[in-house]
């Protein structure tokens, strides 16, 4: 199963990163949650930035443009095969830093890819 780390993660059901944390635990996939706040989502830990994760292979964005630069290298270090893009996430810059690092860049719903069988 695809690990997934989930940047922007929040306990506020209301989120919809918080719904495809749910989602991705209900259909078996392991997940890192990584946000500003402390808490739980879907029984795993928000974590902060501290820990480098090696084995990633989807990092789903639920940051907005505007606060995504904190987070390049981060991303670029954790070395995923994909990076999922959500509406409202998209970011030229970041897209171009992946694409130069040989990371795939999606602009994509990961929850409607989940419910479609396309994740």
């Amino acid at each position: 199963m695809k690990k997934t780390l989930i940047v922007g993660a929040s306990n506020n059901p209301a989120r919809y990163a918080y719904l495809v944390a749910n989602k991705l635990v209900r259909k078996g996939y392991p997940i890192v949650n990584v946000g500003r706040k402390k808490g739980k989502v879907a029984g795993v830990d928000i974590e902060n930035m501290d820990d480098i994760h090696s084995d990633i292979d989807t990092i789903t964005l639920y940051v907005g443009p505007q606060n995504q630069s904190v987070y390049y290298d981060y991303i670029l270090q954790t070395k995923p095969k994909r990076v999922i893009f959500n509406p409202g996430t998209e970011n030229e810059e970041l897209k171009q830093k992946l694409q130069d690092a040989g990371i795939e860049a999606v602009e994509a719903c990961t929850l409607v890819m989940l419910n479609t069988e396309q994740y």
